[in-house]
């Protein structure tokens, strides 16, 4: 692949010292970009007062549990809210999501031939993903990501 150099230069020193330690960066490095570009591409208010009215709506299903008719309402008006959230999150998705493909390729390549273990995980992929998510939470918060 032609960018497998580029990556090499950058990451291959880490992974070489090592490995664990090098997908645990680059699971920081790519959670940090994708939640910058969720941060700048989102309406981060209009993000957050959807969430508040998911919030509600939620709590209002509780309340009316036993009104069916006031329940498929409000289930609709969630749906739609979810709708607006969705839409508001896909131009970040769709600018991240080709260059995790490229170095989701790069990152099999370099660890099919590497043996690490984490927690009794052997598996890079598990790995990244476990750190990627504590990675996501803890700079979502940090960055009031929405």
């Amino acid at each position: 692949m032609v960018l497998d150099s580029f990556f090499n230069k950058i990451f291959g020193g880490i992974i070489e010292s090592s490995p664990l330690g090098g997908l645990i960066f680059i699971s920081f490095i790519l959670t940090f970009l994708i939640t910058l570009a969720y941060k700048f591409m989102t309406d981060q208010v209009l993000m957050k007062s959807v969430k508040g009215e998911m919030k509600d709506i939620r709590k209002q299903m509780k309340e009316y549990k036993d009104d069916p008719t006031k329940v498929m309402e409000l289930q609709k008006k969630s749906m739609e809210r979810s709708m607006a959230q969705m839409k508001n999150s896909f131009k970040p998705m769709l600018i991240t999501f080709i260059p995790l493909i490229i170095i989701f390729g790069w990152l099999r390549g370099v660890y099919a031939e590497l043996e690490i273990s984490f927690i009794g995980i052997s598996s890079w992929l598990w790995i990244y993903i476990i750190f990627s998510i504590i990675f996501s939470i803890t700079l979502r918060k940090i960055l009031k990501v929405h």
